[in-house]
């Protein structure tokens, strides 16, 4: 073997290293999530000159100020000292000045980047897989897009930029006093080491753990007091309110627990940072006191060399708290990430998975289209008591289910071999007591989940693989619990279509059987709801997301419940959400533990608590709206004889 062929095994660890180290980096949670950010490297370089600029001006003042007082204690003439008395001005300006500059470039880059990171999180979310989504907590969802989003913008701010201006100004101020006496500047060098390097250590190892620990119950709080304000109402009827307050005061106490123990390490790290700035002057005084005693130092540059010091150090005083803002920032990033994982990108882009949580498309803008577990999406206009156009109607998706086992991933199997069809023109109720996995059923119709097993396809096309503009042109979903918003009534229509006019929203609000609730009202459309909808009962909210559905394009609506809370003509709504009058030409599934109204159905699935399925076929319509649609859309198109 030759020399040449012995140093390529040789090199090969090294570079089989460096580029293991290179992938972990890029796999970072951290890393991963700043790059998010998008934060621009000019307005980054802009920050960190303008803070390096700030505290450089501060040592500068106090260098140029030793000076000054040292040499007018000689008494010079006054001319002698005008350009120090100058420069003191200057610095002391510009001091101030670069502070408000690094801090309005650094935080417009940290806004812009948090802004940016939540356009991106709520597009994955709403585009992603939503198996793991509809698991998490509202109060934990809330959570990880909100304040773990604030720590991710804030590591550029309080972690990045102190860290970029402490070495940058600490290696000046080095060379600064090496200029006067070297054993002087290599004495500060070492003491900002320990004040800059050792102390962050060891308040980010002491840290680490007790930051862990903080985010899980800090997520366990919003999620507990989320729960709390949502369904207050609920918990108290139920008796459950006490429970689940004792468990917020346990989460609180634990959060509180964590930070003492993450202040312990802190407190010992702050005070690494008075004895590394006592060391640092004491030795200057030494040394420049025998420097200037064998007359290599002047005396009035000992002043010099004993002051810098102090000013020196505020670079790498917020280097401590920057550490643990790194630790917070980076359990945030795997908290959101955790989110972002399942929403895989596709060519770089978008991710193919199925709708998760949103609100539809808007014609307006470029909100992307979608369904929701928080509202209804998708679909085109189509006004109670209007038919649509035949192109439409013979568009005729189909969405089936062959053998479906539905249940939560993980979890046990609560539906098993379902058979289902829904289809313009055609209406399912799945009828059967609560906790039998009719609201899972209708997640998984959705896309939302997938089967244990079994197909459910849209035009024959797994719906949890469709994209989401395709999927969400043809289904539109409502949770029994869809969000309506704190804005206006016609807003909260928007929602599902963004250029639904006036007239309409008036008329499908008529149509659900809120005309007289619309008129009572103090603005009429443009009245606040308030928010989640508390200024309105339980029944006029039922209608109102069933308005959001109708106003929506997609052909195939998936009800939760729709009548539920309803007391007065709950029947009657259900019949015409059922026999076609209401939603003329479209495909209805409503899943409901309600019996009136389901005889207007063209089919009754039942479900037991044994995890059988019966079916029934009501009695047969003839001359319905849904019929002559159908028949309409059967027609060749074309001129008829």
């Amino acid at each position: 073997m030759t020399p040449a062929r012995r140093a390529v095994p040789a090199g090969a660890p090294a570079a089989s290293e460096r580029t293991g180290r290179a992938a972990r980096l890029r796999r970072d949670p951290l890393v991963r999530a700043v790059r998010l950010l998008q934060v621009r490297p000019g307005r980054v370089a802009a920050a960190l000159l303008a803070g390096a600029g700030s505290l450089g001006s501060a040592v500068a003042l106090a260098a140029v100020s030793a000076w000054l007082i040292a040499r007018a204690s000689q008494m010079p003439p006054v001319m002698h000292l005008t350009v120090a008395a100058v420069a003191v001005r200057m610095f002391g300006v510009s001091r101030g000045l670069l502070r408000y500059v690094e801090r309005l470039v650094s935080h417009d880059v940290a806004l812009r980047g948090m802004a940016t990171l939540r356009t991106t999180l709520y597009r994955r979310l709403s585009e992603g897989d939503g198996a793991a989504l509809v698991q998490v907590r509202r109060g934990d969802l809330l959570a990880r897009v909100g304040a773990d989003v604030d720590a991710i913008g804030d590591v550029v701010v309080r972690g990045l930029l102190p860290a970029g201006v402490a070495v940058a100004v600490g290696a000046g101020s080095v060379a600064l006093l090496a200029a006067f006496l070297p054993a002087a500047g290599a004495a500060l060098a070492a003491s900002l080491v320990v004040a800059g390097l050792v102390a962050p250590w060891l308040a980010a190892r002491g840290a680490r753990r007790a930051e862990e620990r903080s985010a899980a119950s800090r997520a366990e709080v919003a999620a507990t007091a989320a729960t709390l304000l949502d369904g207050a109402a609920v918990l108290t009827v139920a008796g459950r309110v006490d429970e689940l307050v004792d468990r917020l005061r346990d989460s609180d106490a634990r959060t509180a627990h964590a930070a003492d123990d993450g202040a312990r390490p802190a407190s010992v790290a702050a005070a690494l940072q008075p004895a590394a700035t006592g060391l640092a002057v004491l030795a200057a005084l030494v040394l420049g006191a025998q420097a200037t005693a064998a007359g290599t130092l002047a005396p009035v540059e000992l002043a010099v060399v004993v002051l810098t010091p102090l000013a020196a150090f505020e670079a790498v005083a917020l280097l401590p708290a920057a550490a643990l803002q790194v630790l917070r920032s980076r359990a945030a990033a795997e908290r959101v990430m955790a989110l972002l994982d399942p929403a895989t990108a596709v060519d770089g882009g978008v991710p193919p998975g199925p709708a998760v949580r949103g609100a539809g498309p808007d014609a307006h803008g470029p909100v992307p289209e979608r369904r929701s577990v928080a509202g209804s999406a998708g679909g085109s206009p189509s006004a109670p008591g209007r038919d649509r156009s035949v192109a439409d109607a013979r568009r005729a998706p189909q969405l089936v289910a062959r053998g479906a086992d539905v249940g939560w991933p993980s979890g046990p199997t609560l539906v098993g071999g379902l058979d289902l069809e829904v289809v313009p023109g055609r209406s399912v109720a799945v009828v059967g007591p609560s906790g039998l996995g009719k609201t899972t059923l209708l997640l998984t119709l959705a896309g939302l989940l997938r089967p244990h097993a079994g197909r459910v396809t849209l035009d024959g096309v797994d719906v949890a693989d469709l994209g989401r503009a395709e999927a969400a042109r043809s289904v539109v979903v409502v949770p029994e619990d869809a969000h309506v918003f704190d804005t206006t009534v016609l807003e909260n229509l928007r929602v599902a279509r963004g250029d639904v006019t006036a007239a309409e929203a008036t008329s499908t609000l008529a149509a659900v059987g809120l005309g007289a609730w619309l008129d009572a009202l103090p603005d009429g459309l443009a009245t606040v709801l308030g928010a989640d909808a508390t200024r309105v009962s339980g029944g006029e909210r039922r209608r109102l997301l069933l308005a959001r559905a109708l106003v929506s394009r997609a052909p195939l609506l998936l009800l939760d419940e729709p009548t539920e809370h309803v007391d007065a003509g709950g029947d009657d709504l259900m019949t015409a959400l059922l026999d076609g009058s209401l939603a003329p030409g479209r495909g209805v599934l409503v899943v409901t533990h309600r019996t009136g109204g389901l005889d207007a159905a063209d089919e009754v699935i039942a479900l037991a608590r044994t995890g059988s399925v019966s079916r029934a076929r009501p009695r047969q319509r003839a001359g319905t709206a849904r019929d002559r649609d159908t028949a309409q859309a059967a027609r060749p198109a074309g001129p008829t004889a």
